[in-house]
């Protein structure tokens, strides 16, 4: 699937050896702990993407920004970067879209992925190196699956009509490991969250869909199982292990992805591979809320990137304004913090402006330090705002620096 175009990424002053020996530090929802990132030469980074239904709004972009930002402090720090997403360009909720508008899915799906795309130039957020989505995948999950099956790590329900092929969770000995949440909580996000905890037949609960046999008047795929498609967890599993390898450097998403969607990934990438842990951080970017409630499509208080960018809105305050606050921390929208935030880029872009004063190298140190620090945003804008307060410093080199960091250009 085609990717957006990528921004330029100015290459800031100091030395590449110095830089890495301070590494990016994320917090690993696994271990509850801010830890180094320990990529090797190229850093690998597999990002979940959208159901393309609806988007982008900006719970989503909030999403995305924090884990440029994690590109962005990598390759400051002299590493390459492979990055992977998917999209889930087959799922329940895009068909119930597509027939309540009726519309073609394959129709809905590619019109959201182009506004996914123009919206993630706008706000200038780098792009996959791979953007996969389910359909062009769907041949090498397939046999994914029936590895599973043949290792006896996945069985049939007991169903004449469906006999979806379902994950035994008992097969993945370390289950849990990453969420660290209680059966009680674990089956409660399983209901709400794509799961069927209740469907009659499974061995556990818990156990989900890895090959959902064809329904009547749903697309399906060959299979060697027969015609149908592939679950959720176990694409994202397939997609990331087929590019990136056994183990990669971090997984991100969401924090309502933390149960059942990236403990299930895991679990079914460490049991086709045997090897463990799928992801040396599993890192997790809080949610955004509007009015007091969590944004998201059920409750139907979106805002969209789309809609901000048609009223009018400069891109680069909608990305300020995201990361004004720590990307671990929920947090509220607003017409005030978008506002503030407009002021804030107006004070930044005249300081950016100034060519005579003193020199600034300890400014970008700073910022380097704010961001390598779990992603400091919060901090980092801090500095940004003192900068700016100060006409006695010189301006090119920071403007470059919220550039190269925090994708925010200021000329």
């Amino acid at each position: 699937m085609q990717s957006w175009t990528r921004p330029p990424v100015p290459t800031l002053p100091g030395d590449p050896q110095l830089q890495r020996r301070s590494a990016l530090r994320l917090h690993d929802t696994a271990s509850g702990s801010i830890r180094p990132t320990s990529p090797g030469k190229t850093a690998t980074l597999y990002v979940c993407g959208i159901t393309p239904y609806d988007a982008t709004h900006l719970g989503h972009a909030a999403t995305y920004l924090a884990f440029d930002l994690v590109q962005r402090v990598w390759l400051d720090n002299g590493h390459q970067v492979h990055f992977v997403q998917n999209i889930t360009d087959i799922d329940d909720p895009l068909l119930e879209r597509a027939a309540r508008d009726n519309i073609d899915w394959h129709e809905l799906a590619e019109s959201q992925i182009q506004l996914f795309r123009d919206d993630m130039t706008a706000l200038r957020v780098l792009p996959p190196q791979d953007y996969i989505g389910a359909v062009e995948a769907m041949d090498e999950i397939s046999p994914a699956v029936q590895r599973l099956l043949d290792t006896g790590a996945a069985y049939r329900v007991d169903d004449p009509e469906y006999p979806d092929v379902y994950f035994d969770t008992a097969s993945a000995p370390k289950f849990g490991y990453e969420s660290q949440y209680d059966l009680a909580t674990m089956l409660e996000l399983s209901a709400a969250r794509g799961g069927d905890p209740d469907r009659p037949g499974k061995r556990n609960a818990l156990d989900p869909v890895l090959w959902r046999m064809e329904r009547p008047g749903e697309p399906s795929w060959p299979s060697s199982m027969g015609p149908g498609r592939a679950g959720w967890h176990i694409e994202c599993a397939v997609i990331a292990g087929d590019r990136l390898g056994s183990t990669i450097d971090v997984q991100g998403g969401g924090s309502d992805l933390i149960f059942p969607h990236h403990e299930f990934s895991a679990a079914h990438a460490e049991v086709l591979t045997g090897l463990s842990p799928f992801a040396r951080h599993y890192t997790h970017a809080a949610m955004i809320a509007l009015d007091g409630e969590k944004m998201s499509k059920s409750r139907g208080n979106l805002v969209f990137v789309s809609r901000l960018l048609a009223d009018g809105v400069d891109p680069m305050a909608i990305r300020t304004a995201l990361l004004a606050g720590h990307y671990r921390q929920d947090r509220p929208w607003s017409g005030d913090l978008l506002a503030a935030a407009g002021e804030r880029l107006a004070r930044w872009r005249a300081a950016a402006s100034r060519t005579q004063g003193t020199s600034c190298v300890d400014v970008v140190t700073a910022l380097r330090e704010a961001l390598i620090d779990d992603l400091d945003t919060p901090t980092a804008l801090g500095i940004l705002d003192w900068w700016a307060g100060d006409d006695t410093l010189e301006g090119g080199v920071v403007a470059e620096a919220a550039d190269a960091l925090l994708g925010i250009t200021l000329r």
